[in-house]
C-alpha cells in the first residue's frame, strides 16, 4: 500500500476514534421535530433560523429529488406552524414564518400526488401523522385562532398523498395496544404514533429513545403522568444539541455503525499497521455473540452483526458467525426481528462475513460454507434483469450492487460469476461522460462503488480495452473531484436522506488506492 494511503487511512481512523458522536450532518427533519415539540429546550431561535435558511427556492425542504422532499417539507411546515401557535414569536419573525410555511404548503401541493415514494424508515406512519398535525394548525388559522399568523389564510388543507393512509398511525398504535407492548423497532420513529398510544405503552428508557432526538423530545412532550420526563429529555438532548450547534442528526451516536463500515472499507485494501490496534479494539468491543446494535436504543440487527463478524475476521480476530443465527429465516437473513421489507446489502454483508470467517477458520467450512452457498443463490435471485441490485438503506443502486458483487466475487461457481459479470456490464453501460456514476448525477461516492464493481469482475478479452478506459476515466474523475472538504450528497436512507461522511471517505480512499495499485 502507498505511503499516501497509509497516512490518510491512519488519520481517518484516528479521527473516527476521537469523535464520540459520528460524522453525520444535522437533519432537517429531526431538527424540525424537536423545534415543534420541545419549546423547553434551549436553542429554539437557532433551530428556527436554520429551518428558514434551508428552505429551497421552490418552497420545499430536504435533499434529493421531489419524492424525498415530502417528509422533510411536512416536518418543517408543521414545526413553523407549531412555533406560531405558541404565540411567543415577535411580529416581524412571525411574518417570515408564515410566508415560509405558506411556500412550503404550496410545494407540498406541487409534489406528485401518488409518488412513487422512497422506502425510508416508517414513512407510512410519519407522513400521515405530520399531515394530521399540519391540518390541526391550519384549522386554527382558518378560524383566525393561530397566534402570530395575522390575517393569513392557508387555503386548502394538507392532503395525505396517495400510497399513504390517514389511519395508519392509529392502526399501528391500536394493534400494539391490544398486544400490550410496543416493539423496539418503533422507538426510533416513536413520534409517528405517540399521540395514539395508551400510557401503558409509553417506553421507559435511559438516554435517547431509539437513538432519535425527535423520538426522545416527543416522548417527553407526550408524557402524561411523568413529572420528570422533561428534565430527563433535556439532560440527554442538550449534549447532542451542543455537538451540532443547537441542531440534531437523525441518530446519535452512530459509533458502532461508523466504525464497522470504515474499518471494512479500509481493510479491502489493507489496514495500515498504525490502525491495527484501534480497529482490533473496535472489533473486540462491538462484537456480541447475541447480536449487535447499530446505535444505542436500536434493535439488534443482522447488518451490524454481520459487519462485526466481517471486521473481526479482516482484522485477524475471527469471531463466531453464530451470532447471525438469530436473524436467519431459512434462505437468508432478516435485518431484524419483525422486519417488513428485506435488505440485499445486509445479506451481502452476511455473505462476506461467512466467507471471511471460513478463510480464517477453514475448519468452519462444513458449518458455514453451505449457508454461504444458499445465501449467494438468494442474492443472485434478487438481481435485476439489467444487472444491478437496489436496497432500502441507500438511494443508489451502485451501493447495493457493489455490496452484492463484493460478496459474490468471493464465491466459486458460474452462478455467482455470471451475476458479477452482469453487474460489471451494467456499470460499463451507465458511466457518465466525465467518468463518474450516479443515480441522480455523478458523485464521488457512487463512482467509488462503480469502480470497485469493475475491479471485482473477471474481464473477458474482448472487453479489456473498454474496461480499462472506464477505470482510467473513473480514476481521473476521483482525482479531480475527491478534494479535501468535498461535501458528499445525502444518499443514505433513514427517516430522510443523510450522508455518513467518514464512511464515505473510507470507501473513496480505499478505491483510489485500488485504482493506483492496478497500475503497479
Amino acid at each position: 500500500m502507498s505511503t499516501t494511503y497509509s497516512e490518510q487511512a491512519t488519520r481517518l481512523v484516528a479521527g473516527v476514534a476521537k469523535d464520540g458522536w459520528g460524522s453525520v450532518r444535522p437533519s432537517l427533519y429531526e431538527t424540525a421535530r424537536v423545534t415543534s415539540v420541545a419549546p423547553w429546550l434551549a436553542g429554539e431561535s437557532r433551530r428556527v433560523a436554520y429551518l428558514l435558511e434551508k428552505q429551497a427556492a421552490d418552497g420545499s425542504w430536504g435533499d434529493g429529488p421531489e419524492p424525498y422532499r415530502l417528509l422533510p417539507t411536512l416536518s418543517a411546515v408543521e414545526a413553523l406552524l407549531a412555533v406560531l401557535r405558541r404565540g411567543t414569536t415577535p411580529a416581524e419573525r412571525a411574518g417570515r414564518l408564515t410566508a415560509a410555511a405558506d411556500r412550503g404548503l404550496a410545494a407540498l401541493r406541487a409534489l406528485p400526488p401518488t409518488g412513487p415514494w422512497p422506502d425510508t424508515a416508517a414513512a407510512e406512519i410519519l407522513v400521515p401523522s405530520l399531515v394530521a398535525r399540519i391540518n390541526e394548525h391550519l384549522d386554527l388559522a382558518t378560524a383566525g385562532e393561530l397566534p402570530g399568523s395575522g390575517g393569513w389564510s392557508p387555503g386548502a388543507r394538507a392532503a395525505v398523498p396517495g400510497g399513504y393512509h390517514e389511519a395508519a398511525p392509529a392502526y399501528v398504535a391500536k394493534k400494539y395496544g391490544s398486544a400490550g407492548s410496543l416493539p423496539v423497532k418503533f422507538h426510533h420513529t416513536y413520534e409517528g404514533i405517540a399521540g395514539h398510544l395508551p400510557e401503558t405503552l409509553v417506553p421507559g428508557v435511559e438516554g435517547l429513545l431509539g437513538s432519535s432526538p425527535a423520538a426522545t423530545a416527543t416522548l417527553a412532550a407526550t408524557a402524561r403522568s411523568d413529572s420528570g420526563a422533561t428534565a430527563r429529555a433535556v439532560a440527554v438532548l442538550d449534549p447532542v444539541a451542543r455537538r451540532y450547534d443547537g441542531l440534531f442528526p437523525e441518530a446519535a451516536p452512530i459509533l458502532v455503525f461508523e466504525r464497522l463500515w470504515v474499518a471494512a472499507a479500509l481493510a479491502r485494501v489493507g489496514l495500515p499497521d498504525a490502525t491495527l490496534a484501534t480497529v482490533r479494539g473496535w472489533a473486540d468491543q462491538i462484537y456480541d455473540p447475541e447480536g449487535v446494535r447499530g446505535a444505542p436504543g436500536l434493535m439488534k440487527d443482522a447488518d451490524d452483526t454481520a459487519m462485526a463478524v466481517l471486521v473481526s475476521s479482516l482484522a485477524g480476530r475471527p469471531r463466531d458467525p453464530a451470532a447471525l443465527d438469530l436473524f436467519h429465516n431459512g434462505s437468508h437473513y432478516d435485518c431484524y426481528l419483525g422486519e417488513d421489507t428485506g435488505s440485499v446489502t445486509a445479506n451481502a454483508h452476511a455473505l462476506q462475513a461467512l466467507l471471511a470467517h471460513v478463510r480464517q477458520r477453514p475448519e468452519s467450512a462444513e458449518t458455514y460454507g453451505h449457508r454461504a452457498d444458499k445465501l449467494s443463490d438468494w442474492l443472485v435471485g434478487q438481481q435485476r434483469p439489467e444487472g444491478y441490485w437496489s436496497d432500502k438503506w441507500h438511494a443508489s443502486p451502485y451501493y447495493a450492487t457493489e455490496r452484492c458483487v463484493s460478496g459474490l466475487a468471493w464465491c466459486e461457481g458460474a452462478h455467482a460469476a455470471g451475476a458479477v459479470g452482469a453487474a460489471a456490464a451494467w456499470v460499463l453501460e451507465t458511466q457518465g461522460g466525465d467518468g463518474s456514476w450516479g443515480v441522480w448525477g455523478g458523485t464521488v461516492e457512487e463512482t467509488s462503488y462503480a469502480a470497485k464493481i469493475l475491479l471485482s469482475a473477471a474481464v473477458p478479452e474482448e472487453a479489456r480495452g473498454r474496461h480499462t478506459r472506464a477505470l482510467d476515466d473513473a480514476e481521473a474523475y476521483l482525482s479531480a473531484a475527491a478534494l479535501p472538504g468535498h461535501r458528499h450528497p445525502a444518499l443514505w436512507h433513514d427517516k430522510t436522506l443523510y450522508a455518513p461522511d467518514a464512511m464515505i471517505e473510507a470507501e473513496v480512499l480505499a478505491v483510489r488506492e485500488m485504482l493506483r495499485a492496478r497500475r503497479g
